[in-house]
């Protein structure tokens, strides 16, 4: 089953219709050569599933009555990766399909000491615009209903002052030893230097802001692959633990719902 995306204003529950426009109708009209009376499956990026069937299509956009749709609640924990730019944009666009196919939240490009690609604002403007269009593409595949957001390059003065986290973490080779204990809370930041890692006077302050300073294990990672190796991590802590509420809660109705 393919899935489409749509951005949630395109979606009118009340007319019972939806619109796709852009690259995803070129893809549904052109590639997939999908005409009226077929039926699509469209997300909004925002929990929303649609089962529509194409109705019209024009030379720009289509347009498609909903047969039905559901509404998902969004996950119970989020995670933001803040990682510094890197070298090669091909290593680092691998990492943002990654991490999205991964089901990492948020992903924050950031500027360290030792970052070598450092763009200005209007050139991290486009770059995160093109980021964009990867996630929805690595969503899509992925069949994510929830889009992480990427947000265009900060400094890494502004990764220390984020707050609204219940664990903040720093990947450093000078950590005593790899996390342990698992995860708690509901939102977990973890910040991943790039080529050269983080200086001490950076880990220096990011411990004074509250991160906890773990090792990702004893071989030194490329940036983009310990970013890959966190989002893995707390992905299979995150199943382990949806695993055990499961075997130990009884099932609550109501965590979607259905139109």
């Amino acid at each position: 089953m393919d899935l489409f995306y749509t951005p949630p204003e395109h979606i009118d529950e009340k007319a019972g219709a939806l619109v796709v426009s852009g690259d995803e109708f070129g893809h549904i009209v052109r590639v997939l050569r999908y005409v009226a009376g077929n039926t699509i499956f469209v997300t909004d990026g925002r929990g929303r599933s649609v089962r529509a069937e194409i109705s019209s299509i024009g030379k720009k956009s289509l347009t498609a009555a909903i047969v039905s749709l559901e509404r998902f609640s969004p996950p119970r924990t989020t995670v933001t990766i803040a990682i510094s730019l890197l070298k090669s944009s091909q290593r680092f666009d691998m990492f943002i399909e990654k991490a999205t196919e991964l089901g990492v939240n948020r992903i924050i490009p950031m500027i360290t000491s030792r970052t070598v690609s450092q763009p200005g604002a209007e050139k991290g403007r486009r770059k995160a615009e093109r980021w964009k269009s990867m996630v929805i593409a690595a969503s899509l595949q992925s069949k994510r209903l929830f889009f992480p957001e990427i947000l265009p390059p900060v400094n890494y003065s502004e990764i220390l002052g984020l707050e609204g986290y219940d664990m903040k973490f720093i990947a450093h080779e000078t950590s005593l030893g790899p996390l342990s204990g698992g995860f708690s809370g509901e939102h977990i930041l973890f910040a991943v230097g790039g080529e050269g890692g983080f200086s001490d006077n950076e880990v220096s302050q990011a411990l004074r802001s509250g991160f906890t300073r773990i090792s990702l294990g004893p071989s030194i990672l490329r940036a983009e692959t310990a970013g890959i190796f966190v989002a893995g991590l707390v992905r299979a802590a995150s199943l382990f633990q949806d695993r055990n509420v499961h075997q130990n809660t009884t099932k609550q109705a109501g965590t979607h719902e259905t139109v």
